[in-house]
């Protein structure tokens, strides 16, 4: 039987105020929780060590993001507590933090894969309500392959090629969009729809990273575009769609919510660019920074709500 590993409750604590590395001036402290309980698949970048020892070896490094997260939080005044407990979530624990930043996948009420303690669905709720009251939330990469919509129906038979609109997932309509589908990781270029917005500058132009570039739908009304997704060119039934957004900031009742569809790779996590972007909108979603989030999907990705054709049925 794979052992079961126990869930992370790790804080890297900093000075109440802190100096960027950069010589500015001190930012005031802030408490995120970052929650990465995996009911769907594992990402390698969230990975804990495991202290079982076998022929094949083992994931024997804990994942990048949480070395990269202790770094930024020591530069940047952030106390990260990392957890994939589930069963935590109540009012009382969630009202400690200043955000929270989930890298999660599945329905995070149920054990699923890694086998740590799932949310109650009063916990769910208790995660809504306090983005909804001012909060702040910021998702990357799989963020959006969680708490999945049921799905629209297609010849009488559930299809998640179909956008969800109001039967949309509340979680979903949180986050702002939702994931259907990936295909193979390769390059491909982003569009800057935002270069004032916190981060985005560090964006160049002509970038062209390799990644595992996430096929997304039920994008909310509300979203203020920064990254769009360019699909010209890219190689994938999953890509043959419109442009559509990449990443994006948005308003949930009074939580600013920050969301981007990189994160699946160590690269990516340890470059500066996405370092940047995730900076900038971590900044923007506990309100040290404001910036203007004007809804703008109808202009940055007018064509966004068409998906891409449903695969043939394998036999």
């Amino acid at each position: 039987m794979k052992p079961r590993i126990l869930p992370l409750l790790v804080a890297l604590l900093v000075p109440a105020c802190a100096a960027l590395a950069d010589g500015a001036p001190a930012l005031p402290a802030k408490k995120i929780l970052f929650f990465s309980k995996s009911s769907g698949y594992e990402h390698g970048v969230i990975k804990l060590p495991t202290t079982a020892f076998s022929p094949g070896g083992g994931n024997l490094v804990a994942g990048t993001a949480f070395a990269v997260l202790r770094e930024l939080g020591a530069k940047n005044a952030i106390e990260f507590v990392f957890s994939k407990d589930g069963s935590l979530f109540t009012p009382q624990y969630l009202a400690q933090f200043d955000a929270y930043f989930f890298v999660t996948t599945g329905d995070l009420t149920t054990p699923g894969t890694d086998g740590n303690p799932p949310m109650t669905p009063a916990g769910k709720q208790a995660l809504l309500d306090a983005v909804a009251g001012g909060k702040g939330f910021i998702g990357a990469h799989c963020a959006t392959d969680t708490f999945h919509s049921q799905g629209g129906m297609k010849d009488r038979t559930p299809s998640r090629y179909m956008n969800d609109g109001d039967n949309a997932d509340p979680y979903i309509k949180m986050i702002g969009g939702e994931f259907v589908i990936h295909g193979r990781q390769q390059k491909a270029h982003l569009i800057v729809a935002d270069p004032k917005f916190p981060g985005i500058s560090a964006v160049p132009l002509d970038n062209d990273a390799t990644e595992e570039w996430y096929s997304l739908k039920n994008f909310a009304d509300n979203l203020h575009v920064l990254l769009v997704q360019d699909t010209l060119g890219m190689s994938g039934i999953e890509y043959r769609r419109p442009n559509y957004p990449s990443t994006w900031a948005r308003m949930y009742g009074k939580g600013r919510v920050f969301y981007t569809n990189m994160g699946h790779r160590d690269d990516i996590w340890n470059g500066p660019v996405f370092q940047s972007v995730l900076m900038g909108g971590i900044n923007w979603a506990v309100g040290r920074v404001d910036a203007d989030v004007t809804p703008n999907l109808a202009d940055a990705a007018p064509q966004a709500s068409v998906l891409p054709p449903e695969p043939p049925a394998k036999n």
